[in-house]
């Protein structure tokens, strides 16, 4: 059974009719279908997630932004309203190292598209906006290490320790791995073209016209940033083939000494909207990260 709307929305957005949808499994936001139209192309529909407003207008700039860069595939945008966003449907394939080396290759291209500042929206995005079930906030901040204290860090911390899911006393290397960290290596760095939310769930190995695997970049939270935070990301629940990735990244464009080392550090802003989303766990694991990220100074 579809989605009360999905026919309707899907004709206008598209121009065609609906001929067979399909629901697909997983995200806990929202419904999700492919969507096959009478003139023979696929589409992929998502309904709104609730109580999250303009929040697939958000993902439509983004996922455009992302692909004016022309490295990083993304899928493209037939439309969206505040319902319904409809792009171009990718066919699932498994991992390869020729389509991992490709990726990582393209992700340097599409970080070095940058962005007018650290912390700015997409073009036609929003300052505020969502990554996954969680506000985020997009304003353009002059340096990355003000950006990522006060906009990625700091208001997490505060739900945090207001919720008491963090201990104050927890938060207070938190708070003091921020006003340190302009003395990092590659802190300078001009801002990035980010995903913004790129685990490994966000990153589609799919098949192209002509059959082999490629990888598309998919909901985005796409901002001005540093690339190390994509990275981090890739990481922190595993994406395969990831020194394949990794490897060519740097090949590519190379990163600051030390990057290995900072991870955990770009690390903290996800692991801090995961305590906020999913409890303590995350929450803990954010604090022993940023003590162990001060031992290094």
């Amino acid at each position: 059974m579809s989605h009360p709307g999905l026919a309707g929305a899907v004709a206008e957005l598209t121009g065609a009719q609906v001929a067979e949808p399909r629901r697909l499994g997983g995200g806990d936001a929202s419904a999700a279908y492919e969507v096959r139209l009478d003139d023979g192309r696929s589409v992929f529909a998502k309904a709104a997630p609730p109580n999250m407003p303009h929040a697939l207008r958000a993902e439509a700039a983004s996922l455009r932004w992302l692909a004016e860069a022309g490295a990083a595939r993304v899928p493209e945008v037939f439309g969206e309203d505040e319902q319904w966003l409809v792009t171009e449907h990718v066919a699932e394939s498994s991992p390869t190292a020729e389509a991992a080396a490709e990726f990582g290759r393209a992700l340097a291209r599409t970080h070095a598209a940058g962005a007018t500042a650290h912390g700015c929206p997409p073009p036609g995005g929003l300052r505020d906006a969502w990554i996954g079930l969680a506000p985020m906030r997009n304003e353009p901040v002059a340096d990355w290490p003000t950006f990522y204290g006060t906009l990625r860090v700091e208001p997490y911390v505060r739900r945090l320790v207001d919720a008491g899911t963090l201990h104050r006393s927890e938060a207070e290397p938190i708070t003091e791995l921020c006003e340190r960290l302009g003395e990092l290596p590659g802190a300078d760095e001009a801002p990035a073209r980010l995903h913004g939310d790129l685990w490994s769930g966000n990153v589609h190995w799919g098949r192209g016209p002509e059959g082999t695997t490629h990888v598309w970049l998919i909901d985005p939270a796409a901002h001005g940033g540093h690339r190390e935070t994509d990275l981090a990301m890739l990481r922190l629940f595993g994406c395969p083939r990831l020194d394949q990735v990794l490897a060519a990244y740097e090949a590519e464009t190379p990163l600051a000494p030390g990057w290995r080392e900072r991870v955990g550090i770009h690390q903290l802003f996800p692991l801090l909207v995961h305590g906020v989303l999913f409890g303590r766990g995350f929450a803990r694991q954010a604090h022993s990260v940023a003590r162990e990220a001060l031992r290094s100074f």
